[in-house]
């Protein structure tokens, strides 16, 4: 299985981002999704300066794709999906069905996780109009997947989120702004401040979701560490990591450890239990409230 790094989904500086994918550069993955998929209005890179990542990863040897944002608003998102999509150059991840109807029938594209491919109807669908690949939706247990997968269309390469806060909504209303009484269209870039989101916590003092401007995050991290196995086994082709402020590059490594064999898995988890920014859960793959963790239990 190829280790792939999902787009980084939080407001970080240009000083931040560049730094961060020059270390990616020489990290053990093989595929790097790049682009703002959150909100149009952080502009800490532009369309110019992700292709000039794009080449400098591509140079380094890694695929890159070119990821669209998740919640199309305005015509001005519309003008920088366009651009985007018509790059000519790289492969490019839908995450909105805006973006699905720029791209198709004229170049193949990866089905974001956002566009909500639960059946093998749907995945047929998007084949036809050009899909090379999908990104299940977080939600999608073990059961359902294995039901889906001997069912999707020839060539199309199935790639499942492994590591990372799950990506839960999307609003119009920037929940980042609010917190701080501000208006939306004047947030004056408040979330720069939270390379990793405002943490939510229940009465109860129990960490709960993270908001992200206007994406909803879970509080705790998706962890299939001990799944990968059961993920080769039935036919997944890319397992996603999804970057965080911290030692991002470290998890990179483990995972590819035991991809690779040379780390066992109770290994790779007492190795990954201390980089976390928050306890693990993986509820979702088991059928579960996805908050649940089967702590060590393999696959």
């Amino acid at each position: 299985m190829k280790l792939t790094l999902g787009p980084v989904l939080y407001a970080w500086s240009a000083e931040r981002l560049r730094a961060f994918y020059a270390k990616v550069a020489a990290a053990p993955v093989d595929v790097v999704y790049l682009g703002e998929t959150v909100c149009s209005r952080r502009h800490s890179l532009r369309l110019p300066d992700w292709l000039d990542l794009a080449e400098q990863l591509t140079d380094a040897g890694k695929e890159v794709v070119l990821s669209t944002q998740t919640l199309v608003e305005s015509e001005s998102d519309l003008k920088a999906l366009r651009r985007l999509t018509t790059n000519g150059r790289f492969l490019v991840e839908a995450n909105d069905m805006a973006a699905v109807s720029l791209l198709a029938s004229r170049v193949p594209f990866v089905a974001g996780p956002h566009l909500n491919v639960y059946n093998p109807a749907t995945l047929a669908v998007l084949a036809d109009l050009g899909v090379r690949r999908w990104v299940a939706p977080v939600e999608l247990s073990r059961a359902a997947l294995a039901a889906l997968l001997p069912q999707r269309p020839d060539g199309v390469e199935t790639e499942i989120l492994v590591y990372g806060r799950l990506p839960l909504a999307f609003s119009a209303r920037c929940f980042t702004a609010r917190h701080h009484n501000l208006q939306k269209d004047d947030c004056r870039f408040r979330c720069l401040d939270d390379p990793e989101g405002l943490l939510l916590r229940t009465q109860e003092g129990r960490p709960f979701l993270v908001l992200n401007g206007v994406q909803t995050l879970s509080a705790h991290v998706l962890n299939l560490l001990p799944a990968l196995e059961a993920l080769r086994a039935l036919g997944v082709d890319l397992v996603r990591l999804s970057p965080q402020a911290r030692h991002t590059i470290r998890i990179v490594e483990i995972f590819r450890s035991v991809l690779d064999g040379s780390l066992d898995t109770q290994a790779g988890l007492a190795a990954i239990e201390p980089l976390m920014p928050a306890p693990a859960c993986d509820g979702y793959w088991r059928g579960e409230a996805g908050m649940e963790w089967h702590a060590r239990a393999l696959a």
